[in-house]
């Protein structure tokens, strides 16, 4: 009798545990990796924000995968901007079972950390990470929503020459895998349209004295300084700039092309001095929904877009489309849903060619005004 009346509350108490978990969600988790610490923290905890926007709205609107609702969760993780934590990152996504990734941030970081998602077969959309490399390594795991290196300097590189009228240009890099890459590229296309490179200077992405490199730039008079790296760096070398009386005009790829560059150049910046690009953007037809999640986000975190949340917001939504197109949430299944999903995001119409890079990749040409950073143009 007294085993009976021990055990009947405990029956009755595992049975309406069973009979909760059974109605439960299912839970679809979705990692997040950016550099949520360091030197262009506000960059990742950008690309967060956007993640958390998606992740928000598609348990607002109750998901069901092949008729079982399901409840999306984040898990984040901070890689500093640095390869090896960014291992050690992606390690931690897979031991937690992650059913996709949205990262990273940085070319530098996304194409170590790619090698440990394929090896696990868990697919991975870099909302940000340009360097061509990271597509070519035959990993059928990889994708991106943003046009590459490729697209993004020969774009800049022609746009010196013809909008510009460069004929000489100084070339400086901070020998990441996305700052070189980006510079070899636009280097490539401005010596094509006939731009001579009269110096080639490097630096790195922790520098904050740049006088040597400037001064050995400025004897060389260039109609423009093309770099290659982030706004952290970009901000304060505008500054220096200043200081030294260096005029010209300054083109970056879209590590600079930030609403933050004016605040961290810190009063270096002129009008109409700074031209770079961001890989992507929407003709006017699309910018209603990328205006109105703009607002939204403005809404919700107090603060403006930096520059490529919105492509973390579409990466997610394009992973979720895909689970519910394939009816799984396992990576195995959905995978080959993924790499032949059309989907329609804030950011424009998203689709992956064989190698994973998006199809028909936009750029988006910005100067700045004001100190507010203005649309040029958008093109291909």
């Amino acid at each position: 009798m007294q085993f009976k009346t021990v055990l009947a509350p405990l029956a009755a108490a595992l049975a309406l545990a069973w009979s909760h978990s059974a109605m439960a969600d299912e839970v679809v988790r979705i990692g997040h990796v950016g550099p949520l610490s360091g030197a262009i923290a506000h960059m990742g905890k950008d690309n967060e924000n956007g993640a958390k926007m998606a992740i928000e709205e598609l348990n607002a609107k109750g998901v069901t995968i092949n008729g079982q609702k399901v409840r999306f969760e984040l898990l984040s993780e901070d890689d500093a901007a640095d390869p090896k934590q960014a291992t050690a990152a992606a390690q931690k996504l897979v031991d937690s079972h992650v059913n996709a990734v949205v990262g990273h941030l940085n070319s530098g970081t996304t194409i170590p950390a790619s090698k440990i998602y394929y090896d696990a077969g868990i697919p991975q959309i870099s909302p940000a990470s340009t360097n061509p490399k990271y597509t070519l390594q035959g990993f059928n795991t990889t994708f991106r929503v943003v046009a590459n290196d490729a697209q993004l300097g020969g774009a800049l590189g022609k746009y010196a020459a013809t909008t510009l009228a460069a004929k000489t240009v100084a070339v400086v890099d901070d020998r990441t895998a996305y700052g070189q890459g980006v510079a070899e590229e636009f280097t490539k296309a401005a010596r094509k349209a006939g731009i001579k490179i009269v110096s080639q200077q490097f630096t790195n992405d922790k520098a904050t004295d740049f006088n040597a490199i400037l001064t050995a730039i400025k004897a060389k008079k260039p109609d423009l300084i093309f770099f290659g790296g982030m706004d952290a760096v970009g901000g304060p070398m505008l500054l220096q700039m200043k200081r030294l009386g260096i005029n010209t005009r300054f083109m970056g790829g879209d590590g600079i092309c930030t609403t933050d560059l004016p605040k961290l150049a810190n009063g270096g910046l002129a009008d109409d001095q700074v031209y770079c690009a961001e890989a992507g953007g929407v003709p006017d037809s699309g910018k209603q929904a990328l205006d109105a999640f703009k607002v939204a986000y403005q809404k919700k975190f107090g603060t403006d877009v930096k520059i490529y949340s919105p492509y973390v917001y579409d990466a997610v939504m394009t992973f979720a489309q895909a689970m519910v197109e394939a009816k799984s949430a396992d990576p195995k299944k959905y995978l080959p849903f993924l790499a032949k999903i059309h989907h329609q995001g804030v950011t424009g119409p998203i689709s992956f060619d064989a190698h994973g890079d998006v199809k028909d990749g936009s750029l988006s040409v910005y100067t700045y005004k004001g100190g507010q950073r203005t649309l040029v143009t958008v093109t291909k």
